[in-house]
């Protein structure tokens, strides 16, 4: 027998369709069909077959109709208590089938397309389209249209993949003809049509699809979608793989069990990323096995491997949308590019990672939250993840719950770091250390080291210094304490400066630290020999040199954490963290004030200390080596109570986060930065911050936050009488007015900053302001004050040696000479620009000029190069997510376009 609801109503038997009566007793089958296997009571019936006005003998009808039914359903059709129960297996009941079906195809990737194909072929229509609407169908068959929907989807997206294109693309049409407003099938039909080499008709589908959800729904295209329109225009895949997994250790041993698991789950195939979880008790050796791992499936995905410290065994784990940022940007996606919402930041990520062959490899999670937001959607991906943590409530993850060490297996970790001929010669002793360790791998990794850092010692030395239960037996015996106890074995060889030093290099934070700390921390001169000694006892972790050639080191999570227990009661922990953040700040002050000026920013004057300044060569350089760090350090100060450390270190690094569009770390270190002071009551750290703030929402094109934040500074700055600060607020008011062509009000505002940086005598901001009210003469239409008053700036600019500025207004007269005709000029001032702001290596100015020398070599005749020169800068604005230039680039692009289809015209002759 076969009850069929996907499309008209019907119960066939051996080949022959059965008569099922009339309409109530159609409705009443059907209604026990929606809820097969599940008991339906009478007054449910009832409601169904008559929901409006029931008859007397409604009970009795339906009765009668249950009747009829069993001579052709039998025993299916049964009493359930007051009512009744359609009792079928998936085979006998199409709806069921189905769903059988798509369910097996995530089990068996291999046969996923044709099960897939097998569970459509079920529908014959509407479900149950022959009979009356009923409001109590109506999740029930919306549930069974989605599925239905969903499936075609996926059919789709395994055709595309496996390169059945040509037959896909038109069922994609159609489907998005029937929903017009699937974003998902539109981004399929973009991904299908570049594969065919389509690309004009996957942006005009994007393009159709943009539009319509703008004009009838007010909308904008999400993440998958609008990277399925970016994966055209960037003409990917491009680039080369990430590979981000640290180096295995070469003395690996053991786990060959646990290998073989991981290994198999990570290859496995399936319509859904695999998950993988190493979980166990400090010490055990969890992320040394999950690089092993890693490293061994590495070719299984040619795409990139992924590699994140989560710090869930710190005080403060990684936020997941601190996390997601960094995978973000490790793709090249920066700057405003990225969305403010942690759920729109773990879409874009799922996109970026959608058709590739990526492992993530999440090590030391906190949580199963922290994780989620961080998985994969679809296949080919998979998921590595650590934990001190068992994480049992993590969907669909293979559970590998490490243990301590056979014996066997401890000692050969023993022989790999000490020697094996030292082994051999004393096997028992090794054993008894082994023993001794409780065959806990990072114990034996600290015995092994000292060992092979002491040739002088035998076996049994050690064996004999692991005998007192005071510093052993107790500590050793199970969970994290085995872990502190062997940190203390190694803490307490260490001579007086090297434990001070280690003490106080985990004031620092989880994040790395550069070599020339440790003297400020210290307060010692040339004690930089002090690391080596914490390196060689396995204290210290050596990260290799950073981008300007200085070592760099990082303190192992739980000896951080060991390490702080022991700084409790120094009673000069806190002067030696405040010294040291102190020297991070005079140093990136001093490598600020050698970058371009950042329009309202506060660069505090702070005390000069003793600090490498010989490191600010390259203050870019620099800043690029220090970023993450500096991030953490405002963290650190305020939660130290620092707070005009908090805000002065914030400012510091916004010449450096604006000339390379990281918006991200801006504001977030202004956020925190911000709660610090408003909590001590700073009024001047306030200010700065929010007009700081306010930058950033600029850049977003967030002119309401914008606007709140500038005024909310300008009367901060107004009650403490700061003229500078209160000109430059009042000036970002005047730039939000005038991208919001608010002209009028935008020249009120400027010509109120212009007077109070007048006053303060801050030249460089004149300047600034004083180009600002030229472009609005320009756009008001009045080309020759807007001459006038850009003329005055660039001279301005020229006199007080700001290069930075006298390039942008030079880009501002370029666009003036164009406007008036004046051709020559304005390429002479274009070209000018772009020369200044690349030495400078400021990315988003120079694009923005690029963009205005390609006008310039339009309005010359040389469409070519024009041409050229906005890809360039258009490449620019994509990668740092630049809002406001990336449409005016575009128009550039096409009119170059459109240009060079004149040289095939006869006569053309360029200027």
């Amino acid at each position: 027998m076969s009850v069929r609801v996907l499309g008209p109503l019907e119960v066939w038997r051996d080949g022959r369709r059965e008569g099922l009566g009339g309409v109530r007793q159609r409705v009443l089958l059907a209604h026990l069909a929606l809820h097969a296997n599940t008991g339906v009571s009478l007054d449910q019936l009832v409601e169904a077959l008559w929901p409006v006005s029931r008859p007397r003998s409604a009970v009795s009808n339906v009765r009668t109709y249950v009747w009829q039914l069993r001579k052709v359903l039998g025993d299916h059709l049964r009493t359930h208590g007051t009512g009744y129960v359609l009792a079928v297996r998936p085979d006998e009941l199409d709806a069921l089938q189905f769903d059988e079906l798509v369910a097996d195809a995530r089990r068996r990737p291999g046969a996923a397309l044709e099960l897939l194909r097998r569970a459509e072929s079920l529908w014959r229509g509407r479900p149950l389209e022959d009979l009356p609407d009923h409001d109590a169908w109506a999740p029930a068959i919306a549930r069974l249209q989605e599925a239905r929907l969903a499936t075609t989807e996926q059919r789709l997206t395994l055709q595309v993949a496996r390169g059945e294109i040509t037959t896909a693309i038109p069922e994609l049409r159609t489907l998005l003809a029937e929903h017009p407003y699937r974003e998902s099938v539109c981004a399929q039909l973009v991904v299908a049509l570049r594969r065919d080499n389509r690309r004009a008709e996957a942006l005009q589908a994007y393009s159709d699809m943009r539009t319509r959800l703008a004009d009838e729904l007010g909308l904008e295209p999400g993440p998958a979608l609008r990277e399925a329109q970016l994966a055209v225009l960037r003409e990917e895949p491009a680039g080369t793989p990430i590979r981000q997994l640290p180096p295995s250790v070469s003395d690996f041993r053991g786990r060959d069990d646990e290998i073989g698991v991981l290994a198999a789950a990570l290859r496995h195939d399936s319509l859904s990323a695999p998950v993988a979880a190493v979980t166990g008790p400090p010490g055990v050796g969890k992320s040394t096995l999950a690089l092993r791992v890693a490293h061994l499936v590495g070719d299984h995905f040619p795409d990139g491997q992924l590699h994140v410290d989560l710090a869930g065994t710190t005080g403060e784990p990684r936020d997941p949308g601190d996390v997601i940022t960094e995978l973000l940007h490790a793709f090249g996606i920066i700057g405003a590019g990225l969305p403010s919402q942690l759920t729109a930041r773990a879409a874009l990520y799922r996109s970026r990672l959608a058709g590739t062959r990526v492992l993530v490899v999440l090590d030391d999670a906190a949580s199963v939250s922290q994780v989620a937001p961080l998985l994969p959607a679809g296949a080919g991906c998979a998921v590595l993840v650590t934990s001190r943590r068992r994480l049992p409530e993590l969907p669909g993850a293979v559970q590998v719950e490490l243990r301590p060490f056979a014996p066997d297996e401890a000692i050969a970790l023993l022989a790999g770091i000490a020697g094996e001929d030292r082994v051999r010669a004393q096997p028992a002793e090794a054993a008894a250390v082994a023993l001794a360790c409780g065959h806990l791998p990072l114990a034996i990794r600290v015995a092994g080291a000292r060992l092979a850092g002491r040739g002088g010692w035998s076996m049994q030395v050690l064996r004999e210094r692991l005998v007192d239960e005071s510093t052993r037996l107790r500590e050793l015996s199970s969970g994290e304490l085995a872990v502190r106890a062997s940190f203390d074995l190694s803490v307490r060889q260490l001579a007086d400066r090297e434990h001070r030093a280690f003490v106080r290099l985990a004031l620092l934070g989880p994040h790395d630290f550069p070599g020339w700390v440790v003297e400020t921390l210290l307060g010692e001169p040339d004690s930089q020999d002090v690391l080596d000694e914490l390196v060689d006892a396995n204290l210290l972790e050596s990260c290799g040199a950073d981008g300007i050639g200085q070592p760099r080191y990082r303190l192992h999570d739980l000896l951080r954490c060991h390490a702080l227990e022991l700084a409790g009661a120094a009673p000069d922990r806190h002067s030696a963290l405040e010294r040291t953040v102190r020297a991070w700040l005079w140093l990136a002050v001093t490598a600020a004030h050698r970058l371009p000026v950042t329009f309202g920013t506060t660069i505090a004057a702070v005390d000069r200390v003793r600090a490498p300044e010989h490191l600010l060569a390259e203050p870019v350089a620099w800043f690029e080596a220090e970023r993450r760090t500096l991030c953490g350090l405002v963290d650190l100060a305020a939660s130290a109570g620092l707070d005009d450390v908090a805000w002065q270190l914030a400012a510091a690094c916004v010449p450096f986060f604006d000339l390379h569009s990281h918006y991200e770390d801006w504001a977030r270190t202004h956020t925190r930065a911000l709660r610090c002071v408003r909590a001590a009551g700073n009024a001047a750290g306030e200010a700065a911050l929010l007009r700081g703030l306010a930058q950033v929402h600029i850049y977003r094109d967030e002119f309401a936050d914008a606007e709140r934040d500038l005024l909310a500074a300008r009367d901060l700055y107004r009650s403490a009488g700061d003229e500078r600060g209160q000109g430059t607020a009042v000036a970002g008011l005047g730039v939000v007015h005038r991208l919001r062509a608010e002209h009028e009000r935008s020249m009120v505002r400027y010509r109120e900053a212009l007077a109070l940086l007048e006053s303060a005598g801050d030249l460089h901001s004149v300047a600034h302001v004083r180009a600002s009210i030229g472009a609005v003469h320009g756009a008001l239409g009045s080309p020759e004050e807007a001459r006038a008053w850009l003329t005055g700036a660039r001279r301005l600019a020229a006199d007080l040696g700001d290069a930075h500025r006298e390039a942008l207004v030079l880009v501002r007269l370029a666009a003036l000479y164009r406007d008036t005709g004046e051709h020559d000029a304005e390429l002479v001032s274009a070209r000018r620009a772009v020369t200044i702001l690349m030495d400078l290596t400021d990315e988003r100015c120079t694009a923005f000029a690029q963009v205005e020398l390609a006008e310039a070599l339009l309005s010359n005749g040389h469409p070519r190069a024009a041409h050229d020169l906005v890809y360039q800068a258009l490449e620019t604005y994509r990668r740092t997510g630049n809002r406001e230039g990336e449409p005016a680039a575009l128009r550039t692009l096409a009119r170059a376009a459109g240009a060079l289809d004149q040289l095939l015209l006869p006569g053309f002759q360029p200027r």
